[in-house]
């Protein structure tokens, strides 16, 4: 029985800020955005978006009355959690008002939360493959104004609906994981914006990719020309082309700069303008590859490497579905990003020093997003969704 992934769909904030611009104000060379980073773009969240409307948004698309009873289990994964205690999915159960019987579950660990819960999700369709399950990532990356890591934040969320039989893609049983207590990117309760040392943080990225490839590759025996399609954590798109030019030395496969970033490029496409995304990042880069490699890869094998800083990592694989592009969302995708509108500098700066009150004061937020759902205010210490 073929399990994976039925449908696949991304959003992010209507407004962005062009790179350029950041360079301009820290008196940067442009360069070291765009090609030393591969980044043009960074998405900025409008003032009454949260995780919780991010993905809202992102599922909305893919959640209709003939799959919506069908969902038993709400798994969401972020790092930008909203509360210490209620999950993040139990708000989107709601909204997107799904079955009483469902288990609605927050999944913590970085950037590969989202990949956590669909292994968990796979498992348990393997025991009743009649159900389907939701797997949401959704965070705003935020570093800090002026810092090292400003240019690679943003915002965005993906949904993912898990089935047997997924018209999208057919995910196999092998994997090869990594753990190991690392302290390269963390944020204690008391911050809002994250820690990183970037320098080592992407050097432990490529040592755990190499350790989980070769545990993959033991369980999995497959050459590496079976893999025609690659997809990476894409922190920043440089260091997912990095990562792939690593996987074809452990693997003796002869490349260059230009194959790397010609194969890459379909993937890569929605990370460079949306910037970074955390839990989401990995599968906006399939999403991404979906919608933007021109030619039908049904039936092509493809690698994906999963890593949340702290450390967890994973390497596995999956297989297009025969006709997977009709159940694509890219129509919905290319509206969305072409309806976006770019910030000046000062807009953008006004944007990230905005903060919700942290004492629960009452407050009723403005009309910024564009999404269904939108974050209206808070009251008596309790976040207030509606429908925009």
């Amino acid at each position: 029985m073929n399990i994976g992934i039925d449908a696949i769909s991304f959003f992010t904030s209507n407004l962005y800020i062009d790179l350029a611009h950041i360079a301009q104000q820290r008196e940067l060379p442009v360069d070291k955005f765009y090609k030393t980073l591969g980044q043009y773009h960074m998405a900025v969240p409008a003032v009454d978006e949260d995780i919780i409307t991010l993905a809202a948004n992102a599922a909305e698309r893919i959640i209709n009355d003939d799959n919506r009873h069908m969902i038993t289990n709400i798994f969401f994964a972020t790092e930008s959690g909203i509360d210490q205690s209620k999950s993040a999915a139990t708000y989107i159960h709601r909204l997107l008002n799904l079955p009483e019987s469902c288990r609605a579950v927050e999944l913590k660990q970085a950037c590969y939360g989202a990949t956590a819960g669909i292994q968990l999700g796979l498992g348990l369709i393997a025991r009743d493959p009649a159900q389907k399950i939701l797997v949401l990532a959704a965070d705003v990356a935020r570093y800090g104004l002026g810092s090292d890591g400003e240019s690679s934040q943003g915002c965005g969320a993906v949904a993912l609906l898990l089935s047997a039989n997924p018209k999208i893609l057919s995910l196999s049983s092998e994997s090869g994981f990594h753990t190991q207590d690392i302290m390269d990117f963390w944020r204690p309760n008391y911050r809002d914006e994250a820690l990183v040392e970037g320098l080592y943080s992407s050097r432990m990225y490529l040592q755990s990719l190499e350790k989980c490839w070769q545990r993959y590759y033991a369980k999995a025996r497959r050459s590496f020309s079976d893999y025609q399609q690659f997809c990476y954590h894409t922190p920043v798109a440089k260091l997912a082309e990095k990562a792939h030019k690593l996987l074809c030395k452990i693997n003796h496969y002869p490349t260059s700069e230009t194959d790397t970033a010609a194969l890459l490029s379909p993937s890569l496409q929605y990370n460079r303008t949306i910037g970074n995304s955390y839990t989401a990042s990995l599968y906006i880069a399939l999403s991404s590859l979906i919608d933007n490699t021109p030619e039908d890869v049904s039936a092509q094998r493809v690698g994906l490497f999963s890593y949340g800083s702290g450390c967890v990592a994973e390497y596995f694989s999956g297989v297009f579905s025969d006709g997977y592009q009709q159940h694509a969302c890219t129509g919905q995708h290319n509206e969305m990003l072409k309806r976006r509108m770019s910030l000046t500098y000062s807009e953008y700066a006004e944007h990230y020093q905005f903060s919700l009150p942290q004492d629960g004061s009452t407050v009723t937020l403005p009309r910024q997003q564009v999404g269904k759902f939108r974050l209206a205010g808070i009251e008596q210490h309790k976040r207030i969704y509606e429908l925009a």
